[in-house]
């Protein structure tokens, strides 16, 4: 058992949101950014992923709070989150100044990588509307328990786009606690968020905070002893991930579930890809290993792991169970190119059963 609570559904119109940035992602396909001349648009983002393949494919209730500027990009950046099924009630508008000078719309171009070249992105995201986002930008107790969300999302990203996300963040968790809503964090440290003086601290000032007001964690070894300070093990054993899991949950009470993917990059085409989790009672469980996975484009595959993740333990899955849904998905979002999956749930589904890779007639 995870020993998660979690609301029921017919007491919450939502059963999942998402509290990040929504960017449009431009993808030129097999070729580079640099000698591009077209590029196909996606919508994508660490934490609004996980609503979006909880509600397209898990077809899950879902929201994602965050902020757009209300012009023709910020309106197709709407759009394509409606596709995906996701509700925009939560969207702030910011008023357009015709330039841009004091809000934007995210950007992210982003390269798919194959065989010895890596994927690549590059943001055009600052000042974003998103990253103004402030505490009291929404009313989170009309949300979390009038409203009603069984769970929230969030992460790293989101936290470290400007000090006021951090404290929006923990705004968030705080009031989502409260209420009884479970809390999910995706530690998804990017260095490009914290490149000036000081921000080596900072990042970990941001990432504890997200850590001590979480209940379930997914990260990985460096973001569990680079970002929250958890010393390592002696020598190098093989459970290293594990006993560094087992020492966040220590240092951090409130944490009832440490989940981590495993990923080996055999080339930016091929990697092997897996899952483990560790719950506060002691209950370790890994996944299914695939390995020589065939990539399209590796983006998003772990936001996919966290949504089948969340979906099994929203459903009162046994854990074990749960993580093979997340690491199922997580799989079947690196085949199809955008950040998200375009996977049924019976597919995924087929994959947990092991029968997934059979002709479909």
């Amino acid at each position: 058992m995870t020993q998660l609570r979690i609301r029921s559904a017919a007491a919450c119109r939502y059963d999942a949101i998402s509290l990040g940035e929504v960017m449009l992602r431009f993808d030129p396909g097999e070729g580079r950014i640099r000698t591009a001349r077209s590029f196909n648009v996606w919508e994508g983002g660490g934490e609004y992923n996980v609503a979006r393949g909880l509600s397209r494919t898990f077809g899950q209730r879902t929201a994602v709070a965050t902020a757009l500027v209300d012009n023709e990009l910020g309106r197709l950046t709407e759009n394509l989150i409606l596709g995906g099924g996701v509700d925009t009630a939560l969207i702030n508008w910011l008023d357009f100044d015709g330039v841009g000078r004091t809000a934007r719309n995210a950007l992210n171009f982003t390269e798919r990588g194959f065989g010895l070249r890596g994927a690549m992105g590059v943001s055009d995201r600052g000042h974003s509307a998103a990253s103004q986002l402030t505490p009291d930008s929404f009313d989170w107790d009309h949300l979390f328990g009038e409203i009603g969300v069984r769970w929230l999302h969030t992460g790293g990203i989101f936290a470290g786009l400007s000090d006021t996300t951090a404290a929006t963040a923990i705004a968030a968790m705080t009031a989502a606690r409260r209420h009884g809503t479970i809390v999910s964090v995706d530690l998804n440290f990017r260095p490009s968020l914290f490149t000036g003086a000081g921000d080596e601290a900072r990042a970990t000032r941001v990432f504890t905070a997200l850590a001590e007001h979480a209940d379930v964690l997914i990260g990985g070894a460096t973001d569990f002893t680079d970002r929250l300070g958890i010393a390592e093990p002696d020598g190098a054993p093989a459970d290293r991930l594990d006993l560094l899991a087992a020492r966040v949950v220590e240092k951090f009470a409130g944490v009832s579930l440490v989940a981590s993917t495993v990923r080996r990059v055999r080339s930016a085409s091929v990697n092997d890809w897996s899952a483990r989790a560790l719950g506060r009672d002691g209950q370790k469980v890994l996944s299914r290993a695939f390995d020589d996975l065939e990539i399209m484009d590796r983006v998003g595959g772990g936001d996919g792991f966290v949504s089948g993740l969340v979906y099994g333990l929203l459903q009162g899955k046994p854990l074990a169970e749960a993580l093979e849904f997340g690491v199922a998905h997580g799989a079947l979002a690196m085949t199809t190119p955008g950040d998200n999956s375009m996977a049924s749930l019976a597919e995924v589904a087929a994959q947990v059963s092991g029968t997934g890779s059979h002709v479909q007639r």
